[in-house]
């Protein structure tokens, strides 16, 4: 594995339609970017690498993943190590796509937020 200085990075699932169209929409590559299938795994080092360019797991946590409600946990309170856990232990509760360009992260699918990263693709590309 790279070390994960001076990459860019995208994580995604290869069987999401919504992540197949925005890596069509943003023109991301693989020569621009590591990409990673978070179906192999989330790896704890590309966890930490993205939890020390957001302000917690939380925005890292996807609420909306099947399990989440299956496993009970809307009902409780969860710590930070707990949605780390859980995002190492299944990759469904990783929010996708998420890309790290430099020390810039982008995570999730809103309109804003994948015109930002398109924006940024944009200037990578010169």
């Amino acid at each position: 594995m790279k070390p994960l200085t001076s990459i860019n990075y995208f994580f995604f699932l290869s069987t999401c339609s919504t992540c197949a169209r925005i890596i069509k929409e943003c023109g991301i590559t693989s020569e621009q970017f590591e990409m990673i299938d978070i179906k192999t795994g989330v790896q704890p080092d590309h966890l930490q690498h993205m939890r020390s360019l957001t302000d917690s797991n939380v925005s890292l946590f996807s609420k909306a993943a099947l399990k989440y409600r299956a496993m009970g946990l809307h009902e409780r309170e969860l710590s930070e190590e707990e949605l780390r856990d859980y995002i190492l232990q299944e990759y469904t509760f990783l929010r996708r796509p998420v890309a790290i360009i430099g020390n810039a992260i982008f995570i999730g699918n809103t309109k804003k937020n994948i015109d930002a990263l398109t924006e940024a693709v944009k200037l990578i590309k010169g």
